[in-house]
């Protein structure tokens, strides 16, 4: 990284956004989170409290044109892609007014004007569909990426590999993100791969594979803008594995006992926000006082999109046979 693009990850107002991004979604899914588990709102959810620096880094690095393909611990990734809060909300609350008119619900946000793609159900399947994207894009001559997330149970499914495969063979404009939170819902990532790194399997579809930090936001916004760069200039795609830790279980249900004592406390302790939190006032980027007023504004956009939620009207009944045809 050249010293002038060093320099731009210190910019005030990149950083102030990006505290700003990464409080809003840890509100959001505390708040989620009991709403879920007061029975406020139907459904599950998958909590990604404890990995926000991805969603915030990464998705920070992408133009409206260009495409994602989220993971099933998408809020946060929407909302950093241009989405209102409040149309996640309402998703949530099965609201008309939510971004997939309330059919969706907390796996299946999806945007056609941000190019935020519908989450599937099925574990991995974003990685081939982003590299289709990719595709499209390069026959259509287009100065597009499309940027796959997913967990690290995904790695282990043959759409990863079939993915990176096709990708690699055709030099295609994506960039692959696997949020390596080192669970697979209960099964720890060493009793399901014999590798040592994720990122090295990249290596058997010659492109590049690299272990980013995905707790340092700076860390992973630097490694996602560099894949995005060599991508939207013709070098193929990357793979950038981001290691991270989930605070909460896999879903709502998940009590999350399989972990080790001792675990959670040591990741607690690398928590991107405070991390973040701690450079800013070190490097006399922002006061306290202006942390406080940006963790302040988040909270009330989080406030306000419940109260619209609330209030909204569910779909009407005969919604169901719409949207079914293209």
């Amino acid at each position: 990284m050249s010293k002038s693009e060093a320099d731009a990850l210190l910019d005030k107002d990149l950083l102030a956004r990006m505290y700003f991004q990464m409080v809003e979604i840890r509100y959001l899914e505390e708040q989620v989170q009991y709403l879920f588990l007061t029975e406020d709102m139907p459904g599950t959810m998958h909590s990604s409290m404890g990995q926000e620096a991805i969603a915030v880094g990464v998705v920070g690095c992408l133009r409206r044109e260009d495409y994602l393909c989220g993971s099933h611990r998408g809020h946060g990734q929407y909302i950093v892609k241009g989405g209102d809060p409040r149309q996640v909300m309402a998703e949530l609350f099965a609201k008309q007014t939510g971004c997939s008119k309330g059919m969706g619900g907390s796996v299946h946000l999806s945007s056609a004007e941000l190019r935020f793609l519908p989450g599937v159900g099925i574990l991995g399947a974003q990685i081939p569909i982003s590299a289709g994207v990719a595709l499209s894009a390069k026959m259509r001559g287009a100065n597009e990426v499309a940027v796959a997330i997913f967990g690290d149970g995904a790695s282990n499914t043959g759409y990863f590999h079939e993915g990176l495969n096709l990708a690699a063979i055709w030099d295609l404009p994506v960039v692959f993100v696997c949020e390596n939170n080192f669970y697979a819902v209960s099964v720890p990532i060493k009793k399901a791969m014999k590798a040592k790194t994720i990122a090295s399997r990249a290596s058997a579809y010659g492109i590049e594979g690299l272990v980013i930090d995905g707790n340092d936001v700076l860390a992973v916004y630097q490694a996602t803008q560099e894949a995005v760069n060599k991508a939207r200039q013709g070098g193929g795609p990357t793979l950038l594995e981001m290691q991270t830790y989930r605070h909460k279980g896999h879903s709502r249900f998940d009590p999350a006992t399989y972990r080790p004592k001792g675990e959670l406390e040591a990741w607690l302790a690398k928590d991107p926000i405070p991390r973040l939190r701690s450079k800013l006032l070190e490097l006399k980027i922002l006061s306290s006082g202006e942390i406080e007023e940006l963790e302040k504004q988040a909270k009330i956009a989080v406030d306000e999109a419940i109260r619209f939620a609330r209030e909204s009207p569910p779909p009407e009944a005969d919604a169901a046979r719409h949207y079914i045809f293209a």
